[in-house]
């Protein structure tokens, strides 16, 4: 009877991690850092709110309640091995994006011993690597102005890698490589040209040639007049760029 109960113990520890059905709320959660006692006071009810607050994010909760939409996908899982007097130890690396398909993104790594407990890690890492996108309609060839591809030309190296990112009219898509195209998926553009130069193959690097473009896309300076004309949106879509005390003092 010992025995089974070793080896039931040995299969759930190798079966995939169980992810809580419910999300997070402020009540479950006990915040360590003064970023999370705002958000869970209700001083901070926003994600563009909590990265424009110039607090360090340090912990996952805060995007679990001020995102709970958000998701997660594994871009690559690679095995390394380093020969020890013991014998031969092996790690998973594990890299993965997260993001809510509407403004916002994240990208992170973990090392590990086992598959499921790094894919833990690594999602709460992308999560601490959130960050605020913009989207426009920055195609001459268009005109929409609906914030659905990059408002203008980015680019972002890593490595040997370096990406180019351009504005794409109306139902082109995702003109990228398929790691490019999970990254953009879940930051919540829809058409984008994509030109690449270097080992695209190195899957990591290729990943964060990706997102060091969409980091320059939020570090760039731009002039109201350009924000109005391409129709220039941080962050999430549905949230007012506005707030209603100046338009009710405009009035």
């Amino acid at each position: 009877m010992a025995l089974r109960g070793r080896r039931g113990r040995r299969g759930q520890s190798r079966g995939r991690m169980k992810r809580p059905d419910k999300p997070m709320t402020t009540i479950d959660w006990g915040p360590k850092t003064r970023l999370g006692q705002m958000v869970k006071k209700g001083e901070i009810s926003t994600m563009s709110d909590a990265l424009n607050s110039g607090l360090p994010m340090r912990e996952p909760a805060i995007v679990d309640i001020l995102l709970p939409e958000v998701e997660d996908e594994v871009i690559d899982v690679k095995m390394v091995q380093r020969m020890t007097d013991s014998g031969r130890r092996i790690k998973f690396v594990i890299t993965v994006v997260v993001g809510n398909k509407d403004g916002f993104v994240g990208l992170g790594q973990a090392k590990g011993k086992e598959v499921g407990p790094s894919i833990k890690k690594a999602i709460d890492n992308a999560k601490l690597n959130i960050i605020e996108i913009r989207r426009g309609c920055g195609s001459w060839e268009c005109g929409c102005r609906k914030p659905h591809t990059v408002p203008f030309a980015v680019k972002g190296k890593s490595g040997s890698v370096e990406v180019t990112f351009k504005p794409a009219p109306h139902g082109i898509g995702l003109a990228t490589g398929d790691v490019a195209k999970k990254i953009l998926e879940l930051a919540g553009v829809k058409d984008c040209w994509a030109f690449t130069k270097g080992q695209t193959k190195t899957v990591v690097n290729y990943a964060k040639a990706v997102f060091d473009a969409l980091k320059k896309n939020t570090e760039m300076r731009i002039t109201q007049n350009e924000v109005k004309k391409i129709s220039i949106v941080s962050g999430s879509i549905d949230l007012p760029t506005e707030k209603p005390t100046t338009v009710e003092a405009g009035a």
